[in-house]
């Protein structure tokens, strides 16, 4: 179990938002400006991706696959336009589901993703 790392532990949710495990991370549950509009939640949500990154010294550049969760899958360009101006080319691959968020209604965007952890 040594080899396994968790960050950003929250023990009321029992969840923790980053966890290392050999060569990758895996981060759950990304959200931000909640009740802003979707490019400002898109934009919180990569805020709030990159911190987590950053508590194992990694980046966006570091992010290989993503699942996107959208209350309404018709602003999936917004996201890309997002995802253009944060990413600088490095794509990661991904998809996107739309889905109704369990418990707030002004959310309109979360994400998941793994990156790649070379040592």
């Amino acid at each position: 179990m040594s080899d396994i790392v968790r960050l950003d532990v929250n023990e009321e949710w029992a969840h923790a938002g980053i966890i290392k495990a050999g060569d990758f991370c895996f981060l759950g549950y990304c959200v931000g400006n909640v009740g802003g509009t979707v490019e400002e939640q898109v934009n919180g949500a990569f805020d709030h991706m990159e911190r987590r990154l950053a508590l194992c010294g990694l980046t966006l550049e570091n992010v290989v696959k993503m699942d996107c969760l959208f209350r309404d899958v018709q602003n999936i360009p917004v996201m890309e336009k997002v995802i253009k101006e944060r990413f600088h080319g490095n794509y990661p691959v991904r998809k996107s589901i739309q889905t109704a968020f369990a418990d707030l209604d002004a959310l309109q965007f979360q994400v998941d993703a793994v990156a790649y952890c070379p040592d």
